[in-house]
């Protein structure tokens, strides 16, 4: 019981974070109709519609109706996802500025993964481009290949990467999802502790056509791979160049319960053992 108390406190201390800064929280439905398309990320069907996987979609629509700083925490789903470090069912909390770049969110995100995690100290920065020359031999942006790039990913950048706090910066841009490109580089990063992803965010992509197309393109690759397709929502790529500009993470709330409770398996913070 004392594990599920301390997630009980860092949840209650989250929320004191976001909501002395400003932020407003908010609610968002769990069971949509139109899940992002993503190659390997399946959300469970509900009926005639989707558990979700994130609530990214959904908020982005709040900041298109003029919502500022917005966070939410909720569960999530994600289809044939279990182990040390995945559940079917787990815990999300996805925060967003407008106006905002994925380096003024690395500021939110540091500071609050800091204030949980005991003796963690400053977050070290290290580009991919870096991460794939240095730990797997070769650069991405040479010479693509996303089965290799995902393979070494699982195999080299994680384990290699240094103890403490990381920030995996600049994708390459076919692993851009919906970030905004910088010339061939993606304003994205992901937070890492000891090797364990604890977070994903996005400088946004708010180019309706663009992110149709990307959209399109996944599609198209889930449809490959054999994976169930998703039907488009119109309304989050009508809504989506009224954002203008905004920055947004998700951030596993079990992967950082679990790393402040020291316990090496998140269901030790879901379920308290």
């Amino acid at each position: 019981m004392e594990n599920l108390r301390a997630r009980a406190e860092l949840m209650r201390r989250m929320r004191g974070f976001f909501d002395s800064r400003g932020f407003v929280e908010v609610t968002t439905p769990v069971r949509i109709a139109a899940p992002a398309p993503e190659p390997h990320i399946d959300c469970p069907t509900c009926g005639d519609a989707f558990l979700r996987a994130s609530p990214e979609l959904q908020m982005k629509k709040l900041l298109a109706a003029g919502m500022e700083k917005i966070y939410q925490i909720g569960p999530c789903f994600r289809e044939g996802e279990f182990g040390a470090r995945h559940n079917p069912e787990f815990t999300m909390i996805e925060w967003y500025r407008l106006g905002a770049t994925y380096l003024d969110i690395a500021e939110d995100a540091e500071a609050l993964v800091r204030a949980e995690i005991a003796g963690c100290g400053a977050a070290e920065r290290i580009t991919v481009r870096d991460a794939y020359r240095t730990l797997a031999g070769w650069d991405p942006w040479e010479s693509w290949d996303q089965d290799r790039f995902d393979f070494d990913m699982a195999a080299k950048i994680e384990p290699g990467l240094p103890k403490g706090l990381v920030f995996l910066m600049d994708y390459p841009k076919e692993a851009s999802s919906l970030a905004l490109l910088r010339g061939d580089v993606a304003e994205r990063w992901e937070l890492y502790f000891d090797g364990i992803e604890l977070a994903n965010c996005f400088t946004e992509l708010c180019d309706g056509a663009e992110q149709r197309r990307r959209f399109l393109a996944a599609r198209e690759e889930r449809r490959a791979l054999g994976e169930s397709d998703y039907p488009i929502d119109e309304e989050f790529l009508e809504l989506l160049p009224l954002v203008k500009s905004a920055s947004g993470v998700a951030l596993g709330v079990d992967r950082l319960v679990a790393a402040a409770l020291g316990e090496a398996d998140i269901h030790a913070a879901i379920c308290g053992e």
